[in-house]
């Protein structure tokens, strides 16, 4: 996947705001400015693909941190947070990633206030 594609993908999720911070990264959060992280992404050194972290739950975090082109995303995941890094389409293509990527912002959402979540429309 390219940033290009990345981009156009999670600016197309409801009720986001993307910002270019720590070190170059492209930050995704659902719930405007100050709302949760749902992912991020930079280019690889190669320059040919992009790396991509996302949050998921704590089942997908031990079923793909060992497969081959992913890890345990940097400095999330030594926090204590199940959160994964593609660094590779070995294991994930971007169909799944897509997916990945529609569940990260939904577990996202979960964690802004319940109030914000009836106003977004993010919950009745």
């Amino acid at each position: 996947m390219k940033l290009s594609a990345f981009n156009r993908f999670c600016g197309a999720l409801p009720h986001v705001h993307h910002v270019v911070q720590w070190g170059g990264a492209h930050v995704w959060k659902v719930g405007g400015a100050q709302g949760k992280v749902f992912a991020l992404a930079r280019p690889s050194e190669e320059g040919s693909d992009i790396h991509v972290s996302f949050k998921c739950s704590a089942m997908s975090y031990d079923l793909l941190k060992e497969q081959e082109g992913l890890r345990p995303a940097p400095y999330l995941a030594s926090r204590g947070l199940t959160w994964v890094q593609r660094f590779s389409q070995a294991a994930m293509d971007d169909a799944a990633l897509r997916d990945y990527l529609r569940e990260s912002h939904r577990l996202a959402a979960q964690n802004l206030t319940k109030a914000l979540r009836i106003k977004l429309g993010l919950i009745q």
